[in-house]
């Protein structure tokens, strides 16, 4: 379990990283919302870590 979250984390830290100017497809305007799930997402991971 301890790989996966520190793999999800990676994951997220290097997402501004793979960002293009390129052509690309995302709802702009939906960065509260996202941020929001990442964050429940992120509290659910350490509420599991802790239970272990």
């Amino acid at each position: 379990m301890k790989y996966l979250s520190l793999t999800i984390a990676a994951i997220l830290a290097a997402s501004p990283a793979l960002a293009h100017g390129g052509a690309h497809i995302h709802p702009h305007g939906m960065e509260i919302p996202l941020s929001l799930m990442g964050g429940i997402i992120a509290l659910a991971a350490y509420l599991a870590w802790r239970r272990m």
